[in-house]
């Protein structure tokens, strides 16, 4: 598999189902609304219906520094209701929201205490326990606990279930009750290039527990497929009693050690049942090359959901139909690995950087005040600007994505991509302020969780968002 059934930045799947319909959940970090959810009825395509996260008694506003907030989140349907257990790794422990419909309204969160650590599960056992299940800060590897989810109190003291195979990071717990047994899911290797799924069962929750012999059931670490830091499964069972996983995976490009642009992206597989452990069949799905190419005039004071902010809600008014008045960071995830974005700005009343960005110390943009439109790049603490053109108060700005070409004597493809910035004339001439090497908008470069995001940030004042277009450069 190396088509991801979610592109771009949507690592940490969690998977349930009720009925014929399958419903996703993905980590969301910084960026708010948190925790976006997506309705399927194939496993292929997957429709965004919202998040779960979008008020401030759920997530509470904050600065939005790299790779904090909302960490991998569990999504799970029982007894007629929608459960949602993650972590805010800035207000401590694991919270717990509800719905009866996923896409929203969702509940105010529901705190569980003394619970340090991340990767939050919930399951419940034959009696109707709910069991939390994390990856600890306190006990060795995986710990578990029966809570009351209506309160978040714990029932008993927490205890240790299981440390993984002696990987790395063992992390990502999913509990399931199958045929009789308790099955441990994890992700160990770390979320880099040695990231694997492994898994082990026990007859009662508590353990012990045995590992499956032929640990990890999916790893690409030491290979070379196309898709590379494979971890971070849930199972599912579909409606014909047949199995599938979700995972998270990265598509690096470039010389080595490569470079992946979009961060951690979610991918499918099939799952058989041999002897009582899962085998993964990653080929089993034929998921088809996207067009994720949308265009937006802004025509109501609603936004579609793809719109986010990092720290806190976009800041945004309507001044009417394609009059989307900006105050701060709008920005939504780049889905491709070759893409065109175009941004027509009004800055007659502020100045803003149409940006491609990983975080604020890792960016490439065009900024507009009114008068000219200048090419910054920043690399880390290397902040310079390139080029400038003269330019109105409105102005359509472009980011491309472009392959680039091989070159020296090995005729080998050095970068991800080329980060073209160019400024759109209204008699159609084009002004290219340059072109540059993707890899430092790269998760290797500027490290952590998320990916690129595509948008407006204004830099003073307010400005005028009227039409925002993406294109897919699919094959």
């Amino acid at each position: 598999m190396t088509v991801p059934i979610v592109p771009g930045f949507h690592p940490d799947p969690s998977i349930c189902r009720v009925g014929d319909t399958y419903y996703l959940a993905n980590s969301s970090f910084e960026y708010v609304p948190g925790v976006p959810i997506r309705r399927s009825t194939d496993l292929v395509s997957w429709d965004l219906v919202g998040h779960a996260l979008t008020r401030p008694s759920q997530l509470p506003p904050s600065e939005g520094a790299a790779n904090t907030g909302i960490y991998a989140p569990t999504l799970r349907h029982h007894d007629g209701r929608f459960y949602l257990v993650t972590t805010n790794i800035l207000h401590g422990g694991h919270l717990i929201v509800t719905a009866e419909d996923p896409a929203g309204p969702w509940s105010d969160p529901v705190q569980v205490a003394g619970t340090d650590g991340i990767d939050p599960d919930l399951c419940w056992d034959e009696a109707g326990v709910c069991h939390l299940t994390w990856a600890s800060f306190r006990l060795p590897g995986i710990a578990s606990v029966p809570i009351d989810p209506a309160t978040g109190s714990m029932l008993a003291a927490p205890r240790p279930l299981w440390n993984g195979t002696g990987l790395a990071a063992p992390e990502g717990p999913h509990l399931y009750r199958i045929e009789g047994w308790w099955y441990l899911l994890l992700a160990e290797g770390g979320t880099e290039r040695g990231h694997a799924i492994t898994i082990a069962r026990a007859r009662a929750l508590e353990g012990p527990y045995e590992a499956a012999p032929s640990n990890p059931i999916l790893t690409h670490r030491s290979t070379t497929h196309r898709v590379q830091n494979t971890g971070h499964g849930d199972l599912v069972e579909c409606p014909d009693g047949s199995w599938a996983m979700v995972y998270l995976g990265v598509r690096p490009r470039g010389k080595t050690p490569q470079f992946h642009v979009n961060g951690r992206e979610t991918f499918l597989a099939g799952v058989d049942w041999v002897n009582g452990w899962p085998v993964v069949a990653e080929d089993r799905f034929a998921v088809p090359q996207q067009d994720n190419s949308f265009s937006d005039g802004f025509p109501t004071p609603e936004l579609h959901p793809r719109w986010v902010a990092p720290g806190a809600s976009p800041r945004v008014r309507s001044a009417g139909p394609g009059e989307l008045v900006i105050s701060g960071f709008l920005l939504t995830r780049a889905s491709d690995e070759y893409w065109t974005a175009v941004a027509r700005l009004d800055v007659s009343s502020g100045k803003a950087a149409f940006v491609v960005r990983i975080d604020d110390r890792h960016w490439y943009g065009l900024t507009a005040d009114g008068e000219t439109v200048t090419a910054t790049l920043a690399i880390g603490p290397a902040v310079q600007t390139l080029s400038a053109v003269a330019a109105g108060a409105v102005v359509s700005l472009r980011i491309r994505a472009l392959r680039p070409p091989a070159s020296g004597p090995f005729r080998e493809v050095t970068e991800p991509d080329l980060v073209e910035l160019s400024v759109l004339r209204d008699n159609g001439a084009v002004d290219v302020l340059g072109a540059f090497d993707g890899r430092y908008l790269s998760t290797e470069v500027a490290a952590g969780f998320t990916g690129r995001m595509i948008g407006v940030r204004v830099l003073k004042g307010t400005v005028t968002l009227r039409e925002f277009h993406y294109l897919s450069d699919v094959d």
